[in-house]
């Protein structure tokens, strides 16, 4: 079912991280960014090359200890439909290498055009008399602030394809409290408000582990409200950005999980794709480097969550 195999990721790996790919040329090491200038020029198509060759090694060097790749659609649309080709092959050589795939593109619209988005990026294309899969991830991000009406377009289909969706509740952002953060009429705070329809949606995607295919993100960087939101959406699987570069600890993401030490994914990327940087290392080492960081990683969660 939709986040099932998400879960299973984590249990084999024992690490419940994901790592976001979201390059920018500063990111890349010289001499990769070299090479691909050399065949391309100093293009569009060059910075794109470099950037999949980038991907490439990360995810060489991540795919059997870190279960998943999260990729921000922004970083590859800067380089125009070379870079938007890099996202698609980045996906396919993630999925090749067995890790589980998350398009964050916080996607928002309704109706048809939701419907299209929804092909798009969880489902297929129809083109002719064949069914064509587009970009191919196993999950997307969403903006739920069109209501149901943005929603229920891709809950069908997340059934029809075996996929899912993360809903954006509440987000790692400094300024994410004046909307979020806004009381409802009946005083409860509207990330929670949210958060409730996440689980009455998932009732339409339910999955063998008690998580549904509707899935919530909540940022490390409000530690008293993602540990309120685990308590009150017990059904609903947290996508944790803010762990990091953006100030989350684990202390801070620890009530993500529920009893069991499952119910959250917990995102790194600049700690990931820059910890050659942050080490000092040799810039061809920079795979490495982001394996190291990663298990660092891995263990720093699992000092508070077991």
């Amino acid at each position: 079912m939709p986040l099932d195999s998400l879960i299973e990721a984590i249990k084999r790996t024992g690490n419940p991280t994901v790592a976001g790919l979201d390059p920018k040329l500063d990111y890349l090491p010289d001499f990769i960014i070299k090479e691909s200038f050399s065949k391309y020029g100093e293009t569009l198509e060059g910075a794109a090359d470099a950037v999949l060759s980038f991907n490439m090694g990360l995810i060489d060097a991540l795919c059997d200890i870190v279960p998943a790749v999260k990729l921000q659609a922004a970083y590859y649309e800067m380089y125009g439909w070379q870079g938007v080709r890099a996202l698609c092959q980045t996906i396919e050589y993630a999925k090749q290498k067995g890790m589980y795939v998350i398009t964050d593109g916080k996607r928002n619209d309704i109706g048809s055009t939701m419907k299209a988005y929804a092909a798009a990026h969880l489902g297929a294309t129809k083109v002719a008399d064949r069914e064509i899969p587009a970009f191919g991830a196993h999950a997307l991000t969403v903006n739920p602030y069109l209501g149901s009406d943005g929603i229920l377009p891709l809950i069908e289909v997340c059934r029809e394809s075996d996929k899912g969706i993360f809903v954006l509740v509440r987000t790692s952002n400094p300024s994410s409290g004046e909307l979020q953060d806004r009381l409802t009429e009946d005083g409860e705070p509207l990330c929670i408000k949210v958060g409730e329809m996440c689980e009455e949606w998932g009732r339409l995607l339910p999955g063998k582990y008690g998580y549904s295919g509707v899935g919530a993100v909540v940022g490390a960087t409000w530690p008293r409200q993602l540990a309120e939101l685990r308590r009150r959406l017990p059904r609903t699987f947290f996508l944790v950005p803010g762990y990091g570069a953006q100030g989350g600890a684990a202390d801070d993401i620890k009530g993500a999980f529920d009893k069991d030490g499952i119910g959250a994914v917990i995102n790194s990327s600049r700690g990931i794709m820059c910890a050659w940087k942050k080490e000092g290392c040799a810039p061809e080492d920079y795979a490495s480097a982001a394996r190291r960081e990663a298990l660092r990683m891995k263990e720093d969660i699992a000092s508070v969550i077991g």
